[in-house]
């Protein structure tokens, strides 16, 4: 899809009130369900989507100096500011923040990355099925495919590795195959491996087994 902010921002915020319409129904014992983010609750994530929602350029780079640059440090605070006590409150925090259109100094892309792979962090642990539109799961694979793993990308997983969305006709790199749909090789590719995900080709193996 385009890079241009208008389609980005559109995709964004459609994803956010969808995420937000899908939880809408979530059992209260479900919010406590462990995420594709390692040690963080499907309701962690939540809040971690609204406090990046929330961030801008400024806020961001004044966050980093206040956390001596740790990325990891800096996003649990983030979770546990807005992390409601009761997750219906947070939910409702989210569904206030839909529209906004603020962002850490990064490409537009990671807007994407941030919308569709946390939706999947929250979604397949509860069983929530989903579709995104395709031309944006083709960005953000792209994108993460050539991000380093510091910063949160897949560039090391899929080194050396032809991914082959099956689904929509997506190929990025050259070596062993990886078969799969593209929203299952963006979510391996980000480090995350649901039991769901099905993967194959000569490849498979080799990514898996990078994932976290």
């Amino acid at each position: 899809m385009t890079s241009k902010a208008a389609s980005v921002w559109s995709v964004v915020h459609a994803e956010r009130a969808q995420l937000v319409s899908d939880l809408r129904t979530v059992r209260a014992e479900a919010w406590s369900t462990p995420s594709l983010c390692a040690g963080w609750t499907v309701h962690d994530v939540l809040a971690h989507v609204l406090d990046t929602a929330k961030t801008s350029r400024t806020r961001f780079i004044r966050r980093m100096i206040a956390s001596r640059f740790d990325f990891d440090g800096d996003n649990a605070a983030g979770v546990a500011r807005e992390r409601r006590p009761d997750p219906a409150a947070t939910l409702d925090a989210l569904d206030a923040a839909v529209g906004l259109t603020l962002t850490p100094p990064a490409a537009r892309a990671t807007r994407l990355v941030e919308a569709i792979v946390h939706g999947e962090d929250i979604r397949r642990p509860l069983g929530i099925a989903a579709a995104y539109p395709p031309a944006a799961v083709a960005t953000a694979l792209a994108y993460q495919a050539r991000t380093a793993v510091s910063f949160h990308g897949g560039r090391e997983r899929v080194q050396g590795l032809r991914l082959v969305a099956t689904d929509t006709g997506i190929e990025i790199g050259d070596g062993p195959e990886v078969r799969g749909s593209a929203i299952d090789l963006l979510v391996v590719t980000s480090g995350r491996r649901p039991p769901e995900c099905t993967l194959e080709g000569p490849g498979a193996a080799r990514l898996l087994a990078a994932t976290r």
